[in-house]
């Protein structure tokens, strides 16, 4: 039962994890990759669909970006759910591709983005922080039901504890490299 508990726990954490590590991706570090349109989405014959299901999307270099749309009708779609996102630049539609020209970051814009990444750890934090406490009343339900002892229940939240240390030290572990990633020039 309460590998169970343990199993549940861990699963969260993880999710927790990874989750930040997708948001991570839609930052922009240094260099501009593909990633940063991730959260963009378009309708597409009457659903929103992710703007990579629609379109070609490619970085070409270090500081362009290029959306070929499968359906040139969809360009000015496109174009406004791009403006929309808010991804700090201005799309420019030729009639045929839209380009995304990114500036070098600037100092302000770097530490802007690695508060954005700190906020986006410690939501995680909060996650995890969340399943514990998930786990631990589902260890608290078995004392009560008097499948496990107090000592059991004891040592068991104490495990729990320590499986929460080690995702959020994961997480600061995980938030320092990508800080490093933003800030470095």
């Amino acid at each position: 039962m309460l590998n169970e508990v343990y199993q549940f726990c861990e699963e969260k954490m993880q999710g927790s994890c990874d989750h930040m590590i997708h948001n991570f991706r839609t930052l922009r570090t240094g260099r501009v990759t593909t990633k940063i349109l991730d959260n963009v989405r378009v309708e597409n014959y009457g659903s929103m669909v992710p703007l990579d299901q629609a379109a070609s999307v490619l970085a070409t270099d270090a500081t362009t970006i290029t959306i070929s749309p499968w359906d040139k009708s969809m360009l000015n779609v496109i174009e406004k759910a791009i403006q929309k996102a808010d991804i700090g630049v201005n799309p420019n539609n030729n009639g045929t591709d839209i380009k995304l020209f990114f500036p070098p970051m600037t100092v302000d814009q770097r530490q802007e983005t690695a508060k954005k990444a700190k906020g986006m750890a410690e939501d995680a934090k909060v996650g995890v922080r969340n399943d514990r406490k998930k786990a631990n009343d589902k260890i608290k339900v078995l004392e009560k039901d008097k499948l496990i002892t107090a000592d059991e229940s004891k040592g068991a939240q104490d495990k729990v504890q320590k499986i929460t240390d080690k995702y959020i030290a994961k997480i600061e572990d995980l938030l320092k490299t990508k800080e490093q990633d933003i800030l470095t020039v």
